[in-house]
Order: structure tokens, then C-alpha cells, then sequence
């Protein structure tokens, strides 16, 4: 019994090492609240619309099968809700047939992760680097051919800009 326990001991010391560079850096930053965009909760109830909110500030998730996003496959790039900050590109959609919008890679410096244990799971929050709002999770069971990633995004955290109107920003 004592070595199970022994055991047990340097497992979990062991598996708390293991968080990455990423991780940590990521832990670090939303410890001391330094994301840029900075709002109460007041402001931010203002801005946004309650699902929104229920969403991005309260870390809420749309039922499954809902989101306007989950079926949609055009060219341009998806922004965060709240803050518009650029988080996925459409060449990194997939059908992932789970009922939410999944991309297999966020926008580099993007998106900033999270563990969470929340609802009897050990899962990866996913965030906005720009403003800490929750999109959703990190899953290891996306497209193998491409990063393995499958980042499962409620649809009311982001936001669609079509390849067109990001052309017509650019020559401007």
C-alpha cells in the first residue's frame, strides 16, 4: 500500500511538470489580468448580447448543433466577438459532425489555453489572447493529416469576415 502510495505521490508531482512553456506563460497572464483589452462587467454586459456574454465572460457554451458557424465553409477569417481579434482562418475549418464550428490551428499568438476541470473533466480552455474571452476547448482528436487539434468554438464567441471585405481593408 505504501508504494501504490508512494507511487501515486510522484505521478501527480511529475504530471504538474508537465505543463508546457505555453501553459505556463498562459497561466501567468491571466493571473495577473494582462490581457490588452481590459472591460467590468458592466461594460462588458453593454456591449455584448447576453449570450454573448453567458458565453465569452461566464465561460458558458450553445447548445450543440445551433451556432450559425457550425455548417459554414466560406473564405475569410473568424475574430473574436468581443474584442475582434483575429483567432482562426477558414483554411483551418473542418466538419468536425461534433456541433460546433472546429478549426484544427488558431492564428499564431492568438489564443491562450487554459486547464480546466470544470463539470467532472480534465479539458484545455481556449481564450482570446487580446481579451481572455472563452471561445471553448482544445481536443487532441482533430484531423490527423493536419495538427491532430480540433478547437471546438461556440459560434457566438466569434465573429466571420469575409476574404472580400478583408481584401478591401488591405488596399485601402
Amino acid at each position: 500500500m505504501k508504494k501504490i502510495m508512494a507511487l501515486l505521490i510522484l505521478f501527480s508531482l511529475t504530471a504538474c511538470n508537465g505543463q508546457t512553456k505555453k501553459e505556463k506563460e498562459t497561466a501567468k497572464t491571466e493571473a495577473k489580468g494582462q490581457f490588452k483589452v481590459n472591460k467590468t462587467d458592466a461594460q462588458w454586459k453593454e456591449q455584448l448580447t447576453p449570450e454573448e456574454y453567458e458565453v465569452l465572460r461566464q465561460k458558458g457554451t450553445e447548445r450543440a448543433y445551433t451556432g450559425k458557424y457550425d455548417e459554414f465553409f466560406e473564405d475569410g477569417v473568424y475574430v473574436c466577438a468581443a474584442c475582434e481579434n483575429p483567432l482562426f482562418k477558414s483554411d483551418n475549418k473542418f466538419n468536425s459532425h461534433c456541433g460546433w464550428p472546429s478549426f484544427d490551428e488558431a492564428i499564431k499568438g492568438s489564443v491562450v489555453y487554459k486547464e480546466d476541470f470544470t463539470h467532472g473533466m480534465h479539458r484545455t480552455e481556449v481564450m482570446c489572447a487580446n481579451c481572455g474571452g472563452h471561445l471553448g476547448h482544445v481536443f487532441d482528436d482533430g484531423p490527423k493529416e493536419t495538427t491532430g487539434n480540433r478547437f471546438c468554438t461556440n459560434s457566438v464567441s466569434i465573429k466571420f469576415i469575409p476574404a472580400e471585405e478583408l481584401k478591401k481593408t488591405k488596399n485601402q
